[in-house]
């Protein structure tokens, strides 16, 4: 499924396939609203939230920040405490997922975990809304 491949998912963790704005865009394909996102990878910002403050991001040394030796940042503890207080997701977790059994696996647990019952489509992490069938 579209929402739940490798490409989507950050190097701090987050499915991008599950994201309000990269939902948004994937349903409206409109650009210049504020919430355009097409995905860190996809649009070569390896991480959205992360690069600028990490020069291994930045320079391309690592795939993932659990590849860091600063694994978790200051910056990524206080990212995954506003994701799971605010949205039950924690990235920390994904990341320690893709490090112990893959990315293989945690794509597998992604759409098990993310997948409308309905339709198929992605539930968005921020509103638990499917944008494809909007229920």
């Amino acid at each position: 499924m579209a929402h739940f491949n490798h490409e989507l998912i950050a190097p701090c963790g987050m499915n991008c396939g599950i994201c309000r704005a990269y939902l948004d865009h994937s349903k409206t394909k409109v650009r210049g609203k504020a919430t355009h996102c097409v995905g860190c990878r996809p649009r070569s910002k390896k991480c959205a939230f992360l690069k600028g403050n990490c020069p291994d991001l930045r320079e391309g040394r690592i795939e993932f920040c659990f590849q860091c030796s600063k694994f978790p940042c200051d910056r990524l503890l206080h990212l995954d405490e506003r994701y799971r207080t605010r949205y039950g997701m924690s990235m920390i977790e994904n990341l320690e997922m893709i490090k112990a059994n893959g990315i293989e696996a945690f794509l597998k647990n992604e759409e098990k975990r993310w997948s409308c019952q309905k339709c198929g489509g992605a539930i968005c992490v921020h509103d638990r809304k499917c944008y494809a069938c909007e229920i």
